[in-house]
């Protein structure tokens, strides 16, 4: 039997592998090289970018970073503290916190956790989990919470959790002094009063400060302070608390028991123009505003106008005396009582017959005040109106007050002037009506008003002679005596003068039955200290005169602000005594 023959490899048969036909393909020489320029190139780009990275674009590379680990927290500004001018404060910020979150990592947190949390927060489970539903990285769950509650929130140990440093805005007198002061919102910026016209004083400049926090929120490095904070600066009121807390009570023991819908008063300091009091009710408490409707917000003191009614009387009669077409003795026939002027007739309350001037006032006769108005040109009435601030925007500074309305003389017919003469067809607002009187009390000129504390008198404007307004002020004197139509203004051991207005008011274009009772008035006559304007919005417990409603305000306060600045008394009349039959006012 033969053995097949045994195989033969390529060194069996005298080959080496080197020589091999398999590996001795023949390649071109370029595809060595282009593979060789590539793996050059690629690491060429490596190193150009590592370059780029580390040297031209440290810079890029290190926001990026600190984007995602660096924060900027901001640093609160201490609000200015809002003072009376005695120094009283009046509003101050109190530190609190704000409590955010990483939901993410609060939700991780067991459910016992989340529904203690949810009740130190005063919310609901739901509306807590509502809140942390987000995807967002980042959430406020309360802010201005106060340290006590923050403290046992942290005592909980909920991960993702984080407090910050704020402040929330502190009123001490409450509703004594919100329509004057204001309140902040939760940014604890001024949103009305004079939390709103000095926003800027004092707000102050929040600062900031660059800090590294992990992904839980946690500060690990402080990388400094970038900007300081500044606090607001101070802000000294006109107000005098012991004036303001006296106009309020009265203002509302006044609207309780007339049953009005509404009511305001506010004090001028004659001599400077400065607000030493402003009431309004409804008012609300700044402190809790939970619960608020538009009537409680409204500063009806300059936000609210009104038909003046017989308180726009001796500004006609001042007119004609300036104008020397009467003296205050010269007689006007006023009887029957009524007055008609085209297809309209005009009339008084009560029929008097013929009166001198002052008496005109005195008695506040509508007729003798239209036969008046009638004898001048309407442009001199109109100047006079606006000259004194009637139908002008006011300048004073405060948010929300209003020009009231004064028609072009153009457009008057006689039975409008007429009717304006005695304050219808003619709207202001109560600070108006109180800075008009300027002119009675300061010898004929007048000022602007200030809601700040001043360290000097301002400069005065001439409106009228210096005899015009002292005739007045004699006039008004009696208005406001037992002969008048304000006996009830009068002020144990001092000289008052004033007038009433009582007005209808309008509803869908037509008057109504029912009535704004008003007062203005100043004291003490010899040398006049403070003007008391007062306005009682629809009483309806049977009395709706103004010498009925208004005046008895305007003696309680006029009393204890006179003995509250010291003001020395001017009559030796320490017992008011009224007549029975004493005057009521006319509308």
């Amino acid at each position: 039997m033969m053995r097949s023959p045994t195989p033969r490899t390529a060194a069996n048969r005298g080959f080496q592998f080197s020589t091999s036909p398999v590996l001795a393909v023949a390649l071109p020489t370029w595809r060595s090289r282009v593979v060789l320029f590539v793996l050059f190139a690629a690491f060429a780009a490596l190193v150009c970018r590592a370059l780029w990275l580390q040297g031209l674009s440290r810079e890029f590379l290190q926001k990026q970073g600190e984007s995602r680990y660096a924060r900027t927290l901001e640093l609160p500004a201490t609000r200015g503290r809002i003072t009376d001018r005695n120094g009283q404060v009046l509003a101050s910020s109190l530190p609190v916190k704000a409590v955010c979150a990483i939901p993410e990592d609060v939700l991780e947190a067991p459910p016992e956790k989340i529904r203690e949390l949810a009740r130190l927060l005063d919310m609901s489970e739901r509306d807590l989990r509502k809140k942390l539903d987000s995807d967002r990285s980042f959430v406020y769950l309360k802010r201005q919470v106060e340290q006590e509650t923050v403290d046992k929130i942290l005592k909980l140990g909920v991960p993702g959790l984080e407090t910050r440093k704020e402040y929330k805005r502190f009123y001490p007198e409450g509703e004594v002094m919100a329509h004057m002061v204001g309140f902040t919102n939760v940014e604890d910026a001024g949103q009305d009063g004079m939390e709103l016209a000095a926003q800027k004083t004092l707000a102050g400049t929040t600062g900031s400060r660059r800090v590294i926090k992990d992904r839980l929120g946690r500060i690990v490095e402080d990388i400094g302070a970038v900007r300081d904070p500044h606090d607001g600066r101070d802000l000294v009121l006109s107000l005098d608390s012991k004036i303001q807390y006296i106009a309020f009570t009265q203002l509302r023991d006044a609207v309780a028991a007339h049953k009005a819908k509404a009511g305001a008063v506010v004090v001028l300091d004659v001599h400077t123009g400065e607000v030493l009091a402003l009431a309004n009710l409804p008012t609300y408490n700044p402190n809790n505003r939970s619960i608020l409707s538009g009537a409680q917000l409204r500063n009806r003191v300059l936000t609210d106008t009104f038909e003046p009614g017989s308180t726009m009387k001796p500004f006609t009669v001042a007119l004609a005396l300036e104008n020397k077409l009467v003296t205050p003795n010269t007689m006007i026939q006023t009887a029957p009582g009524k007055l008609t002027i085209g297809k309209a007739t005009i009339g008084d309350a009560h029929p008097h017959g013929i009166l001198s001037v002052a008496q005109v006032i005195e008695k506040s006769s509508n007729v003798g005040t239209a036969k008046l108005a009638l004898q001048m040109p309407a442009e001199a009435m109109w100047e006079m109106f606006t000259t004194v601030g009637f139908g002008q925007q006011p300048r004073f500074g405060f948010p929300g007050a209003v020009a009231g309305r004064v028609r072009p003389h153009k457009s008057w017919r006689p039975i409008e002037q007429a009717t304006m003469s005695y304050g219808h067809g003619i709207s202001v607002s109560l600070i108006q009506m109180a800075r008009s009187y300027m002119i009675f009390a300061r010898d004929g000129d007048t000022i602007p008003l200030s809601f700040q504390k001043l360290n000097e008198r301002p400069a005065g404007q001439r409106v009228v002679s210096e005899q015009t307004a002292r005739a007045l002020r004699e006039m008004l004197e009696k208005a406001a005596g037992p002969g008048g139509t304000a006996p009830k203004a009068q002020v144990a051991g001092y000289r008052v003068a004033g007038k009433t207005g009582t007005a209808h008011k309008l509803a869908g274009g037509q008057y109504v039955r029912k009535y704004v009772a008003s007062f203005v008035g100043f004291a003490p006559v010899s040398d006049p200290r403070i003007i008391i304007a007062v306005m009682i919005d629809e009483p309806s417990n049977g009395k709706h005169y103004g010498g009925d409603v208004a005046a008895p305000v305007f003696s309680a306060v006029a009393a204890n602000a006179l003995r509250a600045l010291n003001v020395p008394p001017d009559s030796n009349v320490t017992n008011i005594i009224i007549p029975p039959d004493a005057l009521k006012d006319t509308l």
